[in-house]
């Protein structure tokens, strides 16, 4: 299938003319290494990011619609604003999504279920 058009070299593709952030529909990002990216105001719908590895990228405002985020690496990272709607966190045979540290300002979580998740803050 080749290299994913959105990070092949690890960075997010933008067009001379374009100054709003991208959107990614059933976009694979399993197991890439996404560390410290800027993907602030990206949008995923129906997006893989099973194993990827998030640690300390900015996701502020960012939306995940109906993504799989098992297994995820979201260490440290700035989810302020960021919007997650019908993720997937767990699989016992995968692993566990780890948001240790995570900044969560303003994060609407209505309506997720976050199983076995390290780090979740508990007054959320």
């Amino acid at each position: 299938m080749g290299r994913n058009r959105w990070f092949g070299d690890g960075r997010p593709r933008y067009g001379s003319r374009v100054s709003t952030p991208l959107r990614a529909t059933r976009q694979s990002f399993a197991g890439r290494d996404l560390r410290h990216r800027t993907l602030d105001g990206h949008s995923f719908k129906l997006c893989d990011f099973r194993g990827a590895d998030l640690r300390g990228a900015s996701l502020r405002g960012v939306s995940f619609a109906g993504c799989d985020l098992r297994g995820a690496d979201l260490r440290d990272t700035d989810l302020s604003y960021a919007r997650f709607g019908y993720v997937r966190t767990h699989d016992p045979e995968y692993g566990r999504t780890d948001v240790t540290g995570a900044r969560w300002d303003g994060a609407d979580l209505r309506g997720v279920t976050a199983e076995r998740v390290i780090g979740w803050p508990n007054d959320l």
